[in-house]
């Protein structure tokens, strides 16, 4: 099942030469006594540090309740095309959103990159060490090799990709465990349900264990985009979420993550 966590988030962000430039995070006008309706948001596993926080500089911002879905984000994108209440839905991958766009799920315009993804070796402090590379995870002491469905969760994919390319995909094939998501596939790794985990460096920053970044070059770029739904009845407040986690309250948290911003160098994050 996908991961849920409650927090508090939305925003805002001048767009360059977009629609959204000269916007201004101040609290949100209601009725006297009453609270902003919560924005509801559907984001991608990997996003739950980074979101969280962001979440809570948001409401500092605004007064506004954001909830946070966090699950893989193939299964967030049926729970949208099945009629899901959300409002903003943050993708691990750029192609769900033009999924989405395509079949009319969401607001024209507010598609945006917000972030590059990126991958890491993870192993729990006690457990084995943590591999210095893809290739070593050929050694026998990683018995059980936590990745997240590569069928539904862009960092699963991403994951066999990098074992592709390290010409172990067929070999350890049998040694793998599937998480729902990336963040399970993480906690398999804490639990002892497996003795390594490819995980997005997002949740490995932070954690109490030790990681490895894997090089870009060996998985295609995760793109990350966001983008309003068509179904929110707060269109206004859904553009202005997007605007913050790309504007300069969001971006510094997403950097802290081991993110890649929009603007800067798939180099840059070595």
């Amino acid at each position: 099942m996908g991961v849920r966590r409650w927090a508090l988030e939305a925003a805002c962000w001048a767009l360059g030469v977009g629609a959204l430039a000269g916007c201004a995070t101040h609290p949100m006008p209601t009725a006297a006594g009453t609270e902003p309706p919560e924005l509801r948001v559907a984001a991608a596993a990997d996003l739950t540090k980074a979101f969280t926080e962001i979440a809570a500089a948001y409401r500092r911002e605004t007064g506004q309740k954001v909830t946070l879905t966090f699950g893989s984000t193939g299964l967030l994108t049926k729970q949208i095309e099945n009629g899901a209440p959300f409002d903003v839905f943050a993708a691990a991958n750029e192609s769900y959103i033009a999924q989405l766009e395509k079949e009319g799920h969401t607001l024209p315009g507010t598609a945006q990159l917000y972030a590059l993804g990126r991958l890491a070796l993870w192993t729990r402090k006690g457990g084995p060490a943590c591999p210095t590379w893809v290739g070593a995870l050929i050694a026998p002491r990683y018995d059980r090799i936590a990745i997240a469905n590569p069928e539904h969760a862009p960092y699963g994919a991403a994951a066999r990709e990098a074992m592709q390319a390290a010409k172990l995909w067929t070999p350890l094939r049998e040694h793998l465990v599937y998480g729902e998501n990336v963040q399970q596939a993480l906690q398999y790794a804490q639990s002892g349900n497996a003795d390594v985990a490819i995980v997005a460096l997002s949740l490995a920053i932070g954690s109490n264990g030790d990681y490895t970044p894997i090089p870009p070059e060996m998985h295609r770029p995760l793109r990350q985009v966001m983008a309003a739904l068509k179904s929110t009845q707060q269109p206004e407040a859904a553009k202005r979420f997007v605007a913050f986690v790309n504007g300069p309250e969001g971006r510094p948290i997403m950097r802290k993550y081991g993110f890649l911003l929009p603007d800067e160098k798939l180099t840059a994050a070595r």
